[in-house]
């Protein structure tokens, strides 16, 4: 398993999700980042069941902006560092849904 702090140096090494979703799980260690990322995730689900059931488009705005919103504050004011998603988007979104799976089950603490 790659540390959180040589994964940060390397960011860009980690050619499998399964490399990256050690150092993702790192970067969020902070249990009040977790929580708003759970919120931030159950948010955009509704607002994109709200985008399937009224075809109205702007729900999917509100549901970036409710899943990016919540995780970024949480990196900022309670993890203090930058989110993944800076630099490996598509695994960051990946390892969004992967933790909220894992939070759901008890795998991860809430």
């Amino acid at each position: 398993m790659t540390s959180p702090t040589t994964a940060r140096a390397d960011i860009q090494s980690l050619k499998t999700f399964a490399d990256f979703y050690p150092f993702y799980l790192g970067e969020h260690s902070n249990r009040t980042c977790r929580r708003l990322h759970f919120v931030g995730s159950t948010l955009a689900l509704i607002c994109f069941a709200m985008l399937l059931a009224t075809g109205r488009v702007q729900y999917l705005a509100y549901g970036l902006l409710c899943g990016y919103g919540f995780a970024w504050v949480g990196h900022f004011g309670f993890e203090k560092n930058k989110p993944a998603s800076f630099k490996r988007p598509f695994y960051s979104f990946m390892g969004d849904w992967v933790m909220y799976k894992d939070i759901w089950t008890g795998k991860i603490k809430f």
